[in-house]
């Protein structure tokens, strides 16, 4: 093994500044966010959508929300989606799972994927329920957030290939 103790422990690569890493602790947290936000709208589809904690008005009604026709894709409760959406992006945001580079692409892929299922969920909540649930726009700011971190994780590791030449 060459290099010295510095270099193994992650001194930064040629043609990098030195300095502190970002972590992939933002994105779990972020996940597990989304998660704990999906779970709610879960166990309130299966129960009772009416005691959502979320003001009921014209435009903010949650229970019209998830209780409309539009709550439920090919049968599965959309809250159920979220669920398993965030659960699946929690398991490849862990800092064990974001030591496989290889994982780069599927992370990409689905936080891209939660952001597009949750633009198509606004655009049925503002011009077919003609409702906002904030529970649900907390999940899909979750999304968002979620697809920002992993982008700005990915784009921040050391390109992998060869090491430079040494002089």
């Amino acid at each position: 093994m060459s290099g010295t103790r510095a270099d193994r422990a992650g001194a930064a690569p040629a043609g990098r500044a030195a300095g502190p890493r970002r972590r992939a602790e933002p994105s779990l947290v972020i996940a597990l966010l989304g998660l704990v936000v999906s779970a709610y709208l879960t166990v309130e589809h299966f129960t009772s959508p009416a005691v959502l904690a979320c003001p009921e008005g014209a435009t903010i009604n949650c229970a019209k929300v998830t209780s409309s026709v539009w709550s439920s894709l090919l049968g599965i409760p959309v809250a159920l989606l979220g669920l398993l959406f965030f659960a699946v992006m929690t398991l490849l945001v862990t800092p064990a799972a974001w030591r496989r580079r290889v994982l780069d692409p599927v992370r990409v892929v689905g936080a891209a994927a939660g952001v597009v299922m949750a633009l198509y969920l606004v655009w049925v909540e503002l011009f077919r329920v003609d409702a906002l649930c904030l529970w649900c726009t907390g999940a899909h700011l979750c999304a968002l957030a979620l697809l920002a971190s992993v982008l700005w994780r990915v784009a921040d590791r050391a390109p992998v290939g060869p090491a430079p030449a040494r002089p």
